[in-house]
This record gives C-alpha cells, sequence and structure tokens, in this order.
C-alpha cells in the first residue's frame, strides 16, 4: 500500500474543511447580533459570558457591545488559521508532488499532523467554544 493516495484523499479532506470554512465565514453578518439579543444570541456561547446579566450594575449595551468584541476577534482568528491552512495545505501538496511511491519524508508527516490539528481548531471556533 503506497502513502501517495492516502494522502491524495487526505489532501481532498483538507480541501473540504477550507471550503467549508470559507462558506461559514462568508454567511456571517457583519453586524451580529440584534438589539435585545446580547449575550444569549447563539453565536456568543455562554463560557465566554462569566457573569449574568442580572448579576452586574453592566447595561445591556455594554455586555452587547463585548459579545461583539468577542465575535469580532474570533472571526479575525478564523481568518488567520484558515489562511495558515490554506498555505500549509499548498506546501503539503508541493512536497507530496516532489516525492515519489518510495519516498515521503517526516516533514510531510509533521505537515500534515500540523494540518489536522489546525483544522480541528478551526472547525471549534466555529462552533464557538
Amino acid at each position: 500500500m503506497t502513502i501517495r493516495p492516502k494522502i491524495g484523499k487526505w489532501l481532498a479532506g483538507c480541501g473540504l474543511v477550507l471550503a467549508l470554512t470559507a462558506a461559514g465565514l462568508s454567511q456571517q453578518p457583519s453586524g451580529q447580533g440584534t438589539p435585545g439579543h446580547g449575550s444569549s444570541s447563539p453565536q456568543t456561547p455562554p463560557s465566554l459570558s462569566p457573569i449574568s446579566p442580572g448579576d452586574t450594575g453592566i447595561s445591556p449595551e455594554i455586555q452587547q457591545d463585548q459579545a461583539k468584541l468577542r465575535n469580532a476577534d474570533r472571526q479575525k482568528q478564523l481568518v488567520n488559521d484558515t489562511q495558515k491552512l490554506l498555505v500549509l495545505a499548498q506546501e503539503l501538496k508541493l512536497d507530496v508532488d516532489k516525492s515519489n511511491k518510495d519516498t515521503l519524508s517526516l516533514d510531510v508527516i509533521r505537515k500534515a499532523d500540523e494540518i489536522e490539528k489546525l483544522a480541528h481548531s478551526v472547525k471549534e471556533k466555529m462552533k464557538g467554544n
């Protein structure tokens, strides 16, 4: 059994993750959260707001602004991580194209592991965890 077909399938899977990530990023509205939907919106996980609205003197508008800032930060992280993912996948493809059926470097395997971890991280951030 050769490694090349497995890596080809793996690269196809990475392409799918990148496509889904790009689709998910393009579907997010720029003004996330509407009035009255502060930290209880589905895009803001409860784990990010440790204090419930009734426990503090912070106004709902400030809480909503904080939720927007958290969402904007998460969006920036997603954009940066997907860019890294794209670059790594392209580098991996070049490395695999340079190899032959009998040789596969440890660098290629490490890069594939790094892509896998980064793709998992992107997926978790998209879920809002």
